[in-house]
């Protein structure tokens, strides 16, 4: 049975398998690593695993890069310890073609991965080191859009982040606080220019990190823990630059029917774990072939060189661009759509994606909310084309029956998503000075989610809601929301529907988007009828 280890990286059995091998010496790419780090990304999970890993590897192949990637964790050290560390940093990475073929690969272009843990002293040694290292050129992330939030429901800094902003940098312990630290370990250390680019799916991704790690470090200047020349140096975009970038490639969950296949062909040891912190992770990473990566060309130490990759989906571009490409993406041609399909789909019991889109009224939803009432607001962003985009998405990614996406997983940290994926939209009609009493796909996509918080399915029974910064919160305020008794809601969703943090947007504020409010109210009313009534307002408001 074949190993994912170095030492089995000789076995003939790989090509026998049909598993692409790397076509670079490891050992040279890691030795030059160790000497002069260029590359350091946060958040270890397989958006980084199947997608940013193989830039560099396609790179080291091609003989365009000498060094890889130390990768590091935040959040989730045992995806360090069990995925990592067990098979030498090596990931098998599987494509699934919606025609049911798969490409597999091994990835290699991991050099080093460390703990981001400011409590381990070796580690954080190390991580440190690296940031002081002046061949350093870029720090990237994807981390999750929660892993930038400093802040709470009501605007105030969270009990993490302000604890870090009291004791200072020495044992940070929320993300941006450990950038924000070894980011001054590198200015004390000589003040050598870098990039942090933000490669999560969420909009303005560049501006919230660099916001965050602003925000820490004004603190601690302020409490007496660094100088205010650190502070401008952050600040100073010509040394350090937050680049803004829209990233999209569906990374599933690891999907049984993959495991077996790949057991069916010799492989051992790919069974998929679940971390302490709740991470389902395996040695191998399922994911959809399509993929984009648009950045925004700023590094002022460099860069790995992106402009020589081809048919690999990334774009070096200008800010611009990359905000009108997200916003693209991110409010109406993809992101949006999962939601809805997410909530709905957990209300109704459906256990995956694809299976959903066999569903002409849940089609017709994602389709009003794209097509309807997304693309007339929607900037065409010039390097790809909107109605391409999301034609590309409805008929042939969202419908692949052989990527095992589940709404459930979709359905996490919603409350972080919504502000962009429909808020975005609805200003842009109040912008625009134009009623949205016409819609009808995001009402119900917002009524849906807030259906969804009562953690009851449509036929009355518990269901477990996907984890979420927000959920206690939200649950509270919908405490008194009865199933089965519409008028146990009357009034209760105004306070939510006028919080600019959820919707980025009073929903009231605007005479273009009160009607919308009162429809979500009316909405959510007949969801919350009843068993079945989820399904009969689907078939009432999309015939």
């Amino acid at each position: 049975m074949l190993e994912l280890n170095r030492k089995s990286l000789t076995s003939d059995a790989w090509k026998n398998a049909e598993v692409s091998l790397p076509e670079f010496n490891i050992d040279d790419m890691r030795k030059a690593t160790q000497a002069a780090p260029e590359w350091l990304h946060f958040g270890a999970g397989n958006i980084f695993r199947g997608f940013i890993a193989v830039l560099q590897q396609r790179l080291l192949n091609a003989g365009f890069a000498k060094t890889g990637i130390i990768a590091s964790d935040t959040f989730d050290y045992e995806i360090i310890d069990k995925i990592y560390a067990p098979h030498d940093d090596l990931s098998l990475l599987v494509l699934m073609k919606a025609d049911g073929t798969l490409e597999k690969e091994i990835v290699a272009s991991v050099a080093e991965a460390v703990h981001a843990n400011s409590s381990d002293a070796a580690a954080w040694e190390r991580m440190k080191t690296v940031f002081r290292s002046p061949s350093l050129k870029m720090v990237s992330f994807t981390i999750t859009e929660k892993g930038y939030s400093i802040t709470n429901i009501d605007g105030s800094i969270n009990k993490t982040a302000s604890a870090d902003m009291q004791a200072g940098p020495a044992h940070p312990v929320h993300a941006m606080s450990v950038v924000t630290a070894l980011a001054y370990e590198r200015f004390c250390n000589g003040a050598a220019p870098i990039a942090f680019v933000s490669m999560d799916n969420c909009s303005h991704n560049g501006e919230k990190l660099s916001s965050s790690v602003y925000a820490v470090a004004e603190a601690w200047c302020r409490n007496g823990f660094v100088s205010k020349d650190f502070v401008e140096w952050l600040h100073d975009e010509k040394k350090v630059s937050f680049p803004w970038s829209m990233i999209d490639k569906i990374t599933p969950r690891p999907a049984a029917k993959v495991q077996k296949t790949l057991e069916e062909a010799g492989i051992g040891g790919m069974a998929p774990i679940t971390t302490s912190k709740g991470t389902y992770i395996a040695p191998f990473v399922n994911s959809e072939k399509p993929q984009y990566l648009v950045i925004e060309d700023s590094f002022p130490a460099g860069r790995p060189a992106f402009e020589k990759l081809t048919d690999c989906g990334v774009y070096l571009t200008d800010r611009d661009t990359v905000n009108r490409t997200e916003q693209m993406k991110v409010t109406t041609c993809l992101n949006p759509l999962h939601t809805a399909l997410a909530v709905y789909g957990c209300l109704l019991g459906y256990k995956s994606i694809a299976a959903e889109m066999k569903n002409p009224l849940l089609v017709k939803l994602v389709k009003k909310i794209g097509y309807d009432e997304g693309l007339p607001v929607v900037v065409n962003p010039g390097i790809l084309n909107p109605l391409d985009f999301i034609n590309e998405v409805v008929e042939e990614r969202v419908p692949n029956p052989y990527i095992p996406d589940t709404p459930q997983r979709i359905a996490t940290d919603t409350s972080q998503k919504i502000p962009v994926r429909y808020g975005e939209t609805i200003k842009s009609y109040i912008k625009i000075k134009k009623s949205m009493d016409f819609m009808t796909g995001i009402p119900l996509a917002i009524a849906g989610w807030l259906r969804y918080l009562l953690a009851l399915d449509d036929n009355g029974e518990e269901m477990a809601l996907s984890s979420d910064p927000m959920l206690n919160e939200l649950r509270e305020s919908l405490k008194d929301v009865v199933f089965g008794k519409p008028e146990s809601a009357s009034g209760v969703l105004k306070p939510l529907l006028s919080n600019p943090v959820i919707f980025g947007v009073d929903l009231y504020s605007s005479p273009y988007s009160a009607g919308l409010a009162k429809k979500i109210e009316m909405l959510f009313g007949k969801l919350i009828a009843g068993k079945g009534a989820v399904a009969k307002v689907l078939e009432d408001f999309l015939k």
